[in-house]
């Protein structure tokens, strides 16, 4: 049977060619630790690990290595900054199309004294910054968002959005789950970028990190103490950056995996990744468009957007359409896609249920699906195909997966 991926929201596959010989090669010949041998093996890797943080500065344009911090995902970068920075007193603001990356770790610093409110997003995911700033208050510390939804695509206002947190002396946290590799980023205007190796970067997983301001990271607290190879003669934890969050053993292979992924998409061009991503996405809209039966959750349209993000100008989504059929489960047609034509989509809540409620899709869910570079318009239309004989199936049954 034919395969087709099309969940690229939740990690990329295929990843960057030639990654796996990247990851066999240092296991295999290298295999050394950084910063705790004295050996030219490991003094050659810690020189690998820097290019990587240089590289990864000029990819979000800060220029500035010692600012990239490595860490698993993006969800540990987010809870690091999040949970380090936060104490009882301070007020965080969110959007209401949040992953639950961003909204338990709220959660549970709210049981200790945080307060956050959400902003409400348009049904199609938009959001005002307008509304946004009418929430600001004294007590408000941060303001915490996505870059763009991971349940339709949806990109959020990030320059306005870090012009009113300069303007009101009020951090900036960005997730950039959706959009790091795939659109030009500038983090110039933000305190702390989060970051995720495994999606747009075309990497492994288990490795992501951060962008952050050196003045920010002074503000807060690592999560986790222990040995950095460095200043080991004393018990305090290193200040100085990227040593202060980066305790224990790193995960060189997926940092040097990394490397040979950001070489690959600055090879190719960031604006030519995000130009046939978005082909396919108009391609496809416009396929779904013209079957009864179906609906597009969100924006049905790629409309331009007059803000600029770096150096794209961008429309208003990425790469990802959820779908819902009235009068069917959601999850029997993801199971069809699946079992009778090799499609491999995604449905539930999608770990977001705030952006279900949002879109009106709580708590059904929707279908969803992402796509990536290596997609093809050929699959694009076969998958229109198959979606249009799904209409015509009796796809009742075993499958409910409105809760995932």
């Amino acid at each position: 049977m034919k395969k087709v991926y099309v969940d690229n929201s939740s990690t990329s596959f295929p990843k960057t060619p030639g990654i796996s010989d990247v990851i066999k090669d240092y296991i295999e010949n290298t295999g050394c630790n950084v910063n705790r041998g004295g050996y030219s093996d490991s003094y050659d890797t810690a020189m690998e690990i820097l290019d990587t943080r240089t590289l990864l500065a000029d990819f979000f344009h800060t220029g500035k290595p010692a600012e990239v911090v490595f860490t698993p995902g993006i969800t540990y970068s987010l809870n690091l900054i999040l949970q380090g920075f936060l104490s009882e007193g301070d007020h965080v603001i969110t959007s209401s199309m949040e992953h639950n990356s961003v909204m338990r770790p709220l959660h549970a610093l709210s049981k200790k004294g945080v307060s956050y409110d959400t902003v409400p997003c348009g049904e199609d995911g938009s959001l005002c910054p307008a509304k946004l700033a009418s929430l600001i208050r004294k007590e408000t510390k941060a303001v915490v968002m996505l870059h763009a939804s991971n349940v339709n695509g949806t990109i959020m206002p990030v320059n306005e959005v870090s012009e009113i947190c300069r303007k009101n002396n009020i951090r900036f946290i960005l997730d950039t789950a959706q959009t790091a590799g795939v659109l030009d980023i500038n983090a110039d205007g933000i305190d702390a970028l989060a970051f995720t190796g495994h999606k747009g970067l075309l990497g492994p997983q288990g490795i992501g990190g951060l962008i952050i301001k050196s003045d920010f990271a002074n503000e807060i607290e690592p999560l986790i103490f222990g040995g950095t190879g460095s200043q080991s003669h004393e018990f305090a934890q290193p200040g100085m950056l990227p040593d202060k969050f980066e305790s224990g053993t790193m995960n060189i292979p997926g940092i040097l995996a990394l490397k040979k992924s950001i070489e690959y998409i600055n090879s190719i061009g960031i604006k030519t990744i995000f130009e046939k991503e978005m082909e396919l996405t108009s391609a496809f809209i416009e396929g779904i468009k013209k079957i009864s039966g179906i609906e597009i959750v969100g924006n049905r349209e790629i409309t331009e957007k007059k803000e600029t993000i770096g150096n794209c100008d961008t429309p208003n989504r990425v790469a990802v359409v959820s779908l819902n059929f009235p009068g069917k489960d959601n999850a029997q047609i993801a199971a069809a896609l699946d079992e009778k034509y090799g499609i491999m989509t995604r449905c539930g809540l999608h770990c977001a249920p705030n952006a279900h409620k949002t879109l009106n899709t709580y708590p059904h869910g929707t279908l969803r699906l992402s796509f990536g570079y290596f997609n093809t318009s050929e699959e694009i239309e076969y998958i229109i195909e198959c979606l249009k004989r799904t209409q015509g199936d009796d796809t009742r049954g075993r499958f409910s997966c409105a809760k995932n």
